[in-house]
């Protein structure tokens, strides 16, 4: 079995765009803005794939940065938690990965969403799938 399906659902444009976690244990985001320019992503979780009840998710603690073209390992960073993840403007901080487990969602809340408040691209792994499936079967994380 190819590993999408059996290890993740990715959505590739993902900024802003709220994802069910109904069939995995959690959400990798990865980010990317080149050139050092550093940017600030913001957690949400929704009640709805509209929106619906939205607030901010404050349990970011970890993520880690690298300058995402393979020159460099990642390094970890911590903070206080926080919906917020903030990089610098240094080309060791241009990619970031924060992982959310869907045990850190508010009661009745299913979705999330990280936004880029620059020009930061998102990209979405839901992991951890409950059920593995062909590609072609793969539910849509949108709805």
């Amino acid at each position: 079995m190819e590993a999408l399906g059996r290890l993740g659902n990715p959505i590739l444009q993902a900024d802003n765009v709220y994802i069910n976690l109904k069939d995995g244990a959690g959400v990798q985001f990865l980010c990317y803005l080149a050139a050092a320019a550093g940017d600030t992503y913001t957690l949400t979780e929704a009640k709805t794939a509209a929106g619906g009840s939205a607030q901010v998710l404050a349990t970011i603690t970890r993520f880690h940065t690298c300058t995402g073209d393979g020159t460099d390992t990642w390094t970890l960073r911590t903070q206080a938690a926080a919906s917020t993840v903030v990089t610098a403007a240094a080309a060791t901080q241009n990619a970031m990965v924060v992982e959310v487990e869907g045990a850190e969602l508010s009661a009745g809340y299913k979705y999330l969403k990280l936004a880029s408040t620059g020009a930061g691209r998102v990209t979405a792994n839901l992991r951890d799938l409950t059920v593995q499936r062909a590609p072609a079967s793969l539910p849509a994380l949108g709805v």
